[in-house]
């Protein structure tokens, strides 16, 4: 991990073999020579490797057997067969029972350079599958940063100045803020932005799984513990971590993290070796952590290692004048997702939304604005934003309702004065059907 030299793991019964290939891999790699099977399976379970170069033919216990023992140990381990016996079959039981490669002695050192190479790119790549697998569980609620209100435009700046370095950055702010873009910015304006950001949602993970999550397992570290697997920071390696929801971290889990701050280094679970890793870590909360800190529910001296560089994320009701930009932003993109034209909204419909308080912040507004483009049928997008049915609209929708309601009375008051009274003229101005606009003259008591 991170700039470590990886462990090659070499079981050979020849000294002159061994110091061949101690010689050839201490520039590269960190050697480990074991004379014998035995001493090279007690080896592998002491130490993580990145691959294992296996002679086939030795006393007491032979290549094929201490194949078989490995894969028992760890089945992710890739093991190069090397033996002096020029024979298909045994490749291809060798290659049945789990062997990466064959590699036939004498041979060219610039051959095994190559089969290790590409051993390196191989876990490379499952490394890289495995933190697309678990960023996929982890979608981003909406896609971008927004805002020009000075408050939007302070945390742009520092974003900004702090990208380039590695300084923890504990993100605050009410739920649906957008605390996870914020975090996305830092990490793609970073140095390591080329390497994984890896998302972690600490209040989803149940307490007795999240050690696992974050640190790993061995193998039979636990009962259901089939084989290996990498955890969120080793995922993470030379990249990011975001952890979300950091308040509702255990205490327990709160220790162990602050280790991973001070020392770079994780255990997985099971694990006999601690794991050095270079992660860049970025926090966030929507609860108070000093007042957490004076409950005893959160330790102090985590908080002041995660708060090195504070972002309070403003609430929407914070910067209404960002209101006309998220809503044009969240138009465009539903509409590109839903196949649907609909157009900007009107001043009008606006000053509705401005003047709702958004308790659940840029997260209820992009609700509200899919619901609106995904059940608008006309392009009368307010018809579809405030809707009447109880089943179909949240409470927290109410005053929207309500204010909907006026703008629509007052709307079709000022057309049927326009219409000197006449319904069917109302109607065509409207766009309605005339039955429809006495249902509504009905329904808001327009007489």
């Amino acid at each position: 991990m991170g700039n470590q030299k990886a462990n090659i793991l070499v079981i050979d019964d020849e000294e002159s073999m061994l110091l061949t290939y101690k010689n050839f891999l201490k520039n590269d790699y960190n050697p480990v020579l074991c004379k014998g099977g035995k001493e090279g399976l007690e080896k592998i379970k002491e130490q993580e490797f990145a691959a294992v170069i296996l002679d086939l033919i030795m006393p007491e216990m032979d290549g094929m057997e201490v194949l078989s023992k490995i894969k028992k140990i760890d089945s992710s381990i890739d093991v190069l067969i090397a033996t002096a016996i020029n024979d298909t079959k045994h490749a291809v039981r060798a290659m049945q029972k789990g062997a990466f490669d064959y590699i036939t002695k004498p041979f060219e050192l610039a051959e095994l350079a190559a089969l290790l190479h590409k051993i390196s790119e191989r876990k490379t790549l499952i490394k890289e599958n495995l933190y697309l697998r678990a960023s996929l569980e982890e979608q981003l609620s909406y896609s971008e940063l927004i805002g020009n209100t000075p408050i939007m435009q302070n945390i742009f700046m520092i974003i900004e100045n702090i990208s380039p370095t590695n300084s923890t950055v504990l993100i605050t702010g009410e739920s649906g803020t957008g605390k996870e873009l914020v975090a996305q910015a830092i990490h793609k304006n970073s140095l390591r932005k080329n390497k994984p950001l890896v998302i972690v949602n600490c209040a989803a993970i149940p307490e007795n799984l999240l050690e696992s999550e974050l640190f790993g397992h061995e193998r039979g570290a636990f009962t259901g513990a089939v084989e290996r697997k990498l955890g969120k920071f080793e995922l993470a390696d030379q990249g990011t971590i975001f952890l979300d929801e950091i308040g509702s971290m255990p205490k327990n889990m709160q220790a162990k993290l602050l280790r991973v701050l001070q020392d770079s280094k994780i255990d997985r679970v099971g694990g006999k070796k601690p794991i050095l890793i270079d992660v860049r870590i970025i926090a966030a909360t929507n609860t108070n952590l000093e007042e957490a800190i004076k409950n005893g529910i959160f330790r102090d001296d985590l908080y002041y290692r995660l708060n090195v560089i504070p972002i309070k994320v403003p609430s929407l009701k914070e910067r209404k004048t960002d209101i006309p930009s998220l809503v044009k932003h969240f138009i465009k993109k539903f509409n590109k997702e839903l196949n649907k034209n609909i157009k900007e909204m009107t001043s009008s419909v606006l000053e509705i939304l401005m003047d709702y308080d958004w308790p659940g912040n840029v997260r209820e507004l992009q609700n509200v604005i899919e619901r609106a483009v995904a059940l608008n049928k006309d392009q009368d997008i307010i018809k579809s934003i405030f809707i009447h049915g109880d089943e179909l609209a949240s409470p927290s929708l109410q005053k929207l309702r309500d204010a909907s309601q006026k703008f629509e009375r007052n709307h079709i008051k000022n057309v049927l004065e326009k219409a000197a009274g006449n319904q069917s003229e109302a109607a065509r101005i409207l766009g309605i059907h005339r039955t429809t606009l006495i249902s509504k003259l009905e329904h808001l008591g327009l007489k």
